[in-house]
């Protein structure tokens, strides 16, 4: 009887809960409570300006606010269902995601605001295949800008990379002492200088050197940039160098090769990628500077291909005179600004993406 009565009373028990998935949100409830407070936030500020009270629609609050309500729903919302554990998490991850997209924000503003004033004057035949010689009011291009920013900024990479490379390569694997920490010191000095303060002496070095004391060419601004870029080269290469593993060299050296051959075929060819990533992203540096150039190089309207001769335009130069000297058509010369900028930024965007595609490709690649 006794054992009867055991045996019905654990087949009528109710079923046991998953903890795992008790008491969880679906898996859309946050882009569903986001979605939701934005609309309710977009009603209020819609009924705002149906009263009278606002001018417009103000989308820029519907995004804030409807934020704000969103990060206190989800947190409630997760509270009573899931615990404070996952209120408090989910909270957390809110903040960080909102802390992301305000973060793009300025970014977003900044493309979109240069595409729109840049895009009719960049599409037109003209930019790329002329210059501003003659050109008083609408029409004429940039190519003359184009072509000096190539040439300014590709000697100055020609330069600095194999000083600062070297550079790195010295107080990665053979500096000690005095030396290598005052060239450390002096290397962060000069990364953290004003772009202005390089155009400033590579002026009054070359007007020392020709006595010449308004000289301007294309080959001054070269030198300025690299004071720029080298800082930048020798601080990435430094790093990159030092995440080679110590294993890699004490191999080599157990095998009787020398420091130098070490150095040359097992170490640099690790830290390739990285190398290369820090020295494009030197260059999407320097690129864009615009006093040390507009000392020393000068700006003209004039096609110019020597860099040793005569004045050079570059794009960030153009971008600033077309603003700054505005002449009696003044939204051809606005225009013109925006596509200049415009130009700028695609370059900048080539380069990246360019470094990403050879670190992708000079990577080490580890066997599974």
């Amino acid at each position: 009887m006794s054992l009867t009565t055991t045996t019905t009373t654990s087949n009528t028990a109710a079923p046991l809960t998953n903890s795992l998935t008790a008491g969880k949100l679906p898996r859309h409830t946050s882009l569903a409570v986001l979605l939701a407070s934005w609309l309710v936030t977009g009603a209020f500020f819609f009924v705002v300006m149906l009263s009278g009270a606002a001018e417009g629609f103000n989308i820029v609050g519907t995004l804030f606010f409807g934020t704000v309500v969103y990060c206190v729903a989800i947190y409630l919302l997760s509270y009573f269902v899931e615990g404070v554990r996952k209120a408090k998490d989910r909270l957390v991850t809110a903040l960080v995601t909102v802390a992301f997209a305000v973060a793009l924000l300025p970014l977003f503003s900044l493309v979109i605001t240069t595409l729109v004033n840049g895009l009719p004057a960049f599409l037109t035949p003209s930019f790329f295949t002329q210059s501003q010689r003659n050109v008083v009011g609408e029409g004429g291009g940039a190519l003359h800008a184009v072509i000096g920013t190539l040439l300014i900024t590709g000697v100055a990479t020609l330069i600095s990379v194999p000083i600062g490379l070297l550079a790195a390569i010295y107080l990665t694997e053979y500096g000690r002492g005095r030396l290598a920490r005052a060239i450390t010191f002096f290397v962060d000095v000069m990364t953290g200088i004003p772009s202005i303060v390089a155009g400033l002496f590579a002026f009054a070095l070359f007007s020392l050197l020709f006595d010449d004391p308004g000289i301007r060419f294309g080959f001054g601004g070269a030198i300025a940039l690299t004071v720029l870029m080298i800082p930048v080269v020798v601080r990435s290469s430094e790093e990159m160098l030092k995440l080679v593993p110590n294993e890699l060299r004490e191999a080599a050296y157990a095998l009787g090769v020398p420091k130098w051959l070490t150095i040359v075929k097992v170490v640099l060819p690790t830290s390739l990628a990285g190398i290369v990533t820090g020295i494009m992203i030197s260059i999407s540096r320097v690129i864009g500077e615009t006093a040390p150039l507009l000392i020393i190089s000068g700006f003209t309207a004039s096609m110019n291909y020597d860099l040793f001769n005569e004045r050079m335009m570059t794009l960030p130069v153009f971008v600033y005179t077309q603003y700054a000297n505005q002449g009696a058509d003044t939204q051809s010369y606005l225009d013109r600004a925006w596509a200049g900028a415009l130009t700028l930024i695609l370059i900048v965007m080539l380069l990246n993406l360019g470094a990403r595609v050879i670190a992708k490709i000079f990577s080490p690649k580890l066997g599974r």
